[in-house]
């Protein structure tokens, strides 16, 4: 109630005579209440599930330890994590470590990055163009079905025996996929939606700008965590194949020369770098996803 000076009394607006709040302010701090104990469950879940992960890691490692120590497996090819771990500290020390890691998660990055915004460039075209995307789908399942180890010889050929091939490689790995997953997302769009813009008289361009492609940004986001992956399959293949520095390079020579703890150790690096970078895109995916709700 408002005092004589038009100012709110000592109970405040939201206080009744009584004293008491509304019946909407109590359930507005019930559902607060509730949604705030969901969040502490869900994060206690979270971390439930991240220490169970860390120990099947640490049970593996010491299973592979165990195992090679009583040649339950074969030392000589699968090695040991303690051998690992000295042949890794042994390439640090010697300043080559490092520039094999840069190498590969340069060419990765650029890569990756390369393959979606092509495949999201692709899909948008096809979406302008009905009629281009009936005349080349055909040929784009061929190229999906297509081994892209077999166009190795070819990039190196064409783009030469430098880092350019190796990129090329990722691209050719991702980006089919990364099309055929964002063109699909783009055409589920909600026809509703659509025809209601169109009867505004919204033209094909406002309708992708301000309908089509925000409503697949999930899917795009989707792609990127495929995307990482093959970007990694792809440039260590192109490194198998031409590369004289990086992870990939370090994996062939090992077998070159027998020495089955270097590949090991490529990976091992492998396989933490991967993860590192697709644990980057899932957190960028729910920032995404926070920012939009």
């Amino acid at each position: 109630m408002l005092d004589a000076d038009g100012s709110y009394g000592a109970r405040g607006p939201q206080a009744t005579d009584d004293g008491t709040r509304p019946k909407s302010d109590k359930a507005e701090l019930d559902l607060n209440a509730l949604y705030n104990r969901h969040r502490q469950t869900e994060r206690r879940k979270a971390r439930h599930i991240r220490i169970v992960q860390l120990l099947l890691l640490v049970l593996f490692i010491v299973a592979w330890q165990i195992a090679a120590s009583r040649r339950w497996i074969d030392p000589l090819l699968f090695s040991t994590p303690e051998k690992v771990l000295a042949q890794g500290v042994k390439l640090y020390q010697e300043g080559t470590l490092i520039g094999h890691i840069f190498t590969t998660v340069w060419e990765t990055s650029v890569g990756f990055i390369s393959a979606t915004v092509l495949g999201v460039f692709l899909a948008a075209l096809l979406w302008f163009s009905p009629t281009l995307s009936r005349i080349i789908d055909p040929y784009i399942v061929v190229l999906n079905s297509m081994p892209k180890v077999a166009l190795g010889p070819l990039f190196i050929v064409v783009f030469g025996s430098g880092a350019l091939s190796i990129i090329m490689m990722a691209i050719s790995v991702a980006v089919i996929i990364t099309t055929l997953v964002v063109y699909g997302s783009f055409r589920e769009t909600d026809k509703n939606w659509i025809k209601m813009a169109r009867t505004f008289g919204a033209s094909r361009c406002q309708l992708f700008r301000t309908i089509v492609f925000p409503a697949s940004m999930p899917a795009i986001l989707s792609a990127l965590k495929v995307n990482v992956g093959l970007a990694w399959v792809g440039v260590i293949v192109g490194e198998f194949l031409v590369s004289k520095r990086g992870l990939g390079y370090l994996i062939i020579y090992g077998f070159q020369v027998f020495n089955f703890t270097l590949v090991m150790l490529g990976l091992v690096l492998i396989s933490i770098l991967a993860t590192l970078m697709y644990q980057i895109v899932a957190h960028i995916e729910k920032l995404s996803m926070r920012f939009k709700m």
